[in-house]
């Protein structure tokens, strides 16, 4: 069985990732948290508790801003 991949755009950087993600497959795939990271797709940020639903599609533009504790 062959894997399908789909093109998206990650913070200006063209990625190849495993079709039929969601946005939370996608951020681990990326290995980032989603409960560290900001998640806006073609313009729309996402609001936490939706991210379960969105679909990972081609074409996709995401740009992740990833939170960095400390002070």
């Amino acid at each position: 069985m062959m894997m399908t991949a789909v093109q998206i755009q990650v913070n200006g950087d063209a990625r190849e990732v495993p079709a039929g993600l969601q946005v939370p497959g996608l951020l681990e795939h990326l290995g980032l948290h989603p409960r560290m990271v900001v998640v806006e797709r073609n313009g729309d940020i996402l609001r936490r508790e939706a991210l379960d639903s969105v679909p990972v599609e081609p074409g996709d533009t995401f740009e992740l801003v990833h939170f960095v504790g400390g002070g």
